[in-house]
C-alpha cells in the first residue's frame, strides 16, 4: 500500500514475556521461568481486546521478547508454542507483526539464534508499508552487542540504508520504527543503561532517523511506559502485557496515524476490552474519509 488513503490505526504490544512473572517474583529470572499461566491469561486478554476493536486495526505489531526463555534454555519451546496458540485466535484479518528481543534471540546474539528466530517468528528486520505509510521492524540486539555476528549488523545497516533512500524517493507520508531496545528512555543523551541503547550508537542511529525524517520509534523492553523526542523523532516506550516492572497496567498501545501526525495512547488491557478506543481518537479515523 504505497499510497496515503486516509487516517488509520494500528496496535503495539510488547513483552509478553511469558515466564518472567513467576521468576521475576522468585528472584531467579535466570531459571525460574517454570510456569506462566498468568502470562497466558493476560496475552489471550490482550487478543480478545484486539478482536473486539471495530474498525479494526490495520496490524497489531509485538516489539520484541516473546517469552522469557532465553535460546537453548529448558522451556523456551514450550512458552513459544503456548504464545503462538493464543495469538493463533487474533482475527484473521488483524496481521500479526514479530520484532526480535534480546531474550528471543540473545543478550549477544548469534547467527546460529537468529536463524532459529527467523524461522519461529519471520525475519529479524524488514519493511511493510500501509496506505503510503513506511514501517521498518529492527533487530536492535544487534545495535547492543554485534560482537558474534559483525557481518549480520553491517548487512542491517546497509539494508537500512537503502531502505532510508527508498523511502526519499517514494515521497512517503511518514516513516515509523519498530524495535525491541528504546534508543533513550526520556533523555536522548541519558547515561547507558540496561533499558536504552549506548550513547554512541544512539547518537548516529537518532541522526540517521532524523536526517531520514522518521517519525517515531515505538519500543519495549522497559516493562514500563516512558519516552521522549530527539529534534522531533518521538521515542515511545510501551509497558509490558506481561510482567510489569513500574506503576503502569498490563496494556497494549493504539496508534493513529493520520496525514500530518502519530497519536497514541497507552491503554489497560481491561480498559481496552471493556471500553474500546475513546472517541477523540476515532473521531481522527472519520475525519478525513
Amino acid at each position: 500500500e504505497y499510497q496515503w488513503k486516509g487516517p488509520f490505526y494500528f496496535i503495539q504490544g510488547a513483552d509478553p514475556q511469558f515466564g518472567l512473572m513467576k521468576a521475576w517474583t522468585h528472584g531467579n529470572t535466570n531459571n525460574g521461568d517454570n510456569e506462566w499461566e498468568e502470562e497466558i491469561k493476560l496475552a489471550e486478554q490482550a487478543v480478545q481486546a484486539i478482536n473486539k476493536l471495530n474498525p479494526k486495526p490495520k496490524f497489531f505489531v509485538l516489539c520484541g521478547d516473546l517469552v522469557h526463555g532465553m535460546p537453548g534454555t529448558r522451556w523456551k519451546k514450550k512458552q513459544e508454542q503456548d504464545l503462538k496458540d493464543v495469538l493463533k485466535n487474533t482475527d484473521q484479518d488483524i496481521p500479526l507483526v514479530f520484532v526480535s528481543g534480546n531474550h528471543d534471540i540473545g543478550n549477544t546474539p548469534t547467527r546460529e539464534t537468529i536463524d532459529d528466530y527467523c524461522k519461529n517468528w519471520g525475519d529479524d528486520y524488514f519493511s511493510f508499508w500501509v496506505g503510503g505509510v513506511l514501517f521498518l521492524v529492527l533487530n536492535s540486539q544487534l545495535y547492543f552487542d554485534s560482537s558474534k555476528c559483525p557481518e549480520l549488523r553491517l548487512a542491517q545497516d546497509a539494508w537500512l540504508d537503502e531502505q532510508l533512500a527508498v523511502a526519499a524517493n517514494q515521497k512517503c507520508r511518514h516513516i515509523i520504527v519498530f524495535q525491541h531496545i528504546p534508543l533513550f528512555l526520556s533523555q536522548p543523551d541519558e547515561d547507558d543503561d540496561y533499558f536504552n541503547l549506548g550513547k554512541s550508537v544512539r547518537q548516529e542511529i537518532m541522526e540517521k532517523f532524523h536526517k531520514a525524517g522518521i517519525r517515531a520509534v515505538f519500543s519495549g523492553h522497559y516493562h514500563r511506559n516512558a519516552g521522549g523526542s530527539y529534534k522531533g523523532l518521538e521515542m515511545v516506550v510501551s509497558s509490558a502485557i506481561g510482567c510489569q516492572l513500574g506503576q503502569d497496567t498490563h496494556g497494549l498501545r493504539v496508534v493513529v496515524v493520520t496525514e500530518e501526525k502519530v497519536v497514541h495512547r497507552y491503554y489497560s488491557l481491561t480498559e481496552l476490552g471493556s471500553h474500546g478506543i475513546e472517541k477523540e481518537l476515532l473521531d481522527m479515523l472519520d475525519k478525513q474519509k
